[in-house]
């Protein structure tokens, strides 16, 4: 009998998972493809946060308060903080479905549909579910082939269906969802915070200088300041007007795709089922409930067969193949489909059978067995190894 080495690979779940997504780390780190505006934030924050504490922070601490370079290391910490969280994290990617699930939603959409006539338009594939007395549509994702769950969308850069979507930020490199919101707020709130308390020290330090040496020498003797007024002025507004819109959001429990849609505020004036007519209960939920767990997986094992042949046992086959050409011949003249219809030319036809029949006994002579052209038994038996 033929032998079989089996081994087993052992993989990762996140090197097998779809979309278009990159994972680093061993699947520990999980961001989106594009990333080069990722790298803009971190050049921007690290770089006018050096500038701060070289040029302004020791004048600083020597004529106001050693305090003021300590809380701004506090503040610069936490903003790389939340940064790295939000674009390292899984922001609530759901899994899709596997070949047989599909195949089992394919049929209960087909069986509740019914027989759609040729050329109609088939009905679009929701479900109604209620929540908080209210009707929800759930809406099919064609990529992930699963219902997608309320608040969920699908994301075109990513290429995955993300719970509780919010958008797609380039400048964390990932997108925003359920998992890694509230990071986000952080992030942009304490962006915000750092922004101004650096612009508003720059202020002070090019004040405290032109008293002593006037403005303009202040300006020729500290190139940095100027550049980190110019960055924070200019950064200063984007990032505040964010965090006040975010703030907004979290006040009325929405998120940006569902405000850009118009989902609760549109021409129905259909009431938002999430909110909880509450400020304070709204932000308690959006920014205090505990956090969900990954249902990815990433780090998980697979573990796939690869079988091969022993070195003994293709030899063997390959010196059976080479002293038997007949079956070989024989084999591959057969069809390949039990119901396959031969060739015209490989059909014996009435003509040929009756010359055969006629033939003198002379052409009658049996084909040497050293022959090319032999033709093989009918059956051909096949030795096992």
């Amino acid at each position: 009998m033929s032998a079989v080495m089996i081994t087993r690979k052992v993989t990762r779940k996140w090197e097998k998972l779809p979309g278009k997504n990159t994972f680093c780390c061993d699947g520990r780190v999980m961001m989106g493809r594009q990333k080069g505006v990722f790298y803009l934030t971190l050049f921007l924050i690290v770089g006018t946060c050096s500038l701060f504490f070289a040029f302004e922070c020791p004048y600083l601490a020597v004529h106001l308060s050693p305090a003021i370079p300590v809380f701004a290391v506090l503040l610069f910490v936490f903003v790389m903080a939340m940064l790295l969280r939000t674009s390292f994290s899984d922001p609530g990617v759901l899994p899709r479905a596997l070949p047989e699930e599909a195949n089992f939603i394919e049929m209960e959409i087909e069986a509740a549909n019914g027989n759609v006539m040729a050329g109609q338009r088939p009905p679009p594939r929701i479900k109604n579910v209620q929540i908080n007395n209210q009707i929800v549509k759930l809406k099919y994702c064609y990529t992930c082939k699963i219902f997608r769950p309320p608040r969920a969308s699908h994301c075109s850069i990513c290429d995955n269906c993300v719970d509780r979507f919010d958008h797609h930020c380039p400048w964390v490199g990932n997108c925003v969802g359920k998992r890694n919101y509230r990071y986000f707020y952080l992030f942009t709130l304490s962006l915000s915070l750092l922004t101004i308390y650096i612009f508003a020290f720059n202020i002070v330090h090019v004040v405290l200088r032109s008293v002593d040496s006037g403005f303009v020498n202040t300006i020729k003797e500290t190139p940095g300041t100027v550049l980190e007024v110019l960055v924070c002025f200019f950064t200063l507004w984007s990032v505040v007007g964010l965090t006040g819109f975010h703030t907004y959001l979290i006040s009325l429990n929405q998120t940006t795709n569902e405000d850009i849609k118009g989902s609760w505020s549109g021409k129905n004036r259909v009431q938002n089922p999430y909110s909880h007519k509450s400020i304070i209960k709204n932000c308690c939920e959006v920014l205090c409930s505990p956090t969900y767990p990954s249902v990815l997986d990433r780090r998980g094992v697979m573990l796939e067969d690869l079988s091969s042949p022993t070195p003994s046992d293709a030899s063997a086959a390959s010196t059976h193949q080479s002293s038997n050409p007949v079956s070989q011949t024989t084999k591959s003249s057969a069809p390949l489909i039990p119901n396959e219809h031969t060739p015209d030319e490989a059909k014996p036809g009435i003509g040929s059978g009756t010359q055969k029949s006629t033939s003198s006994p002379k052409e009658e002579k049996p084909p040497s067995p050293t022959s090319p052209n032999a033709v093989a038994p009918a059956v051909i038996k096949e030795s096992s190894h």
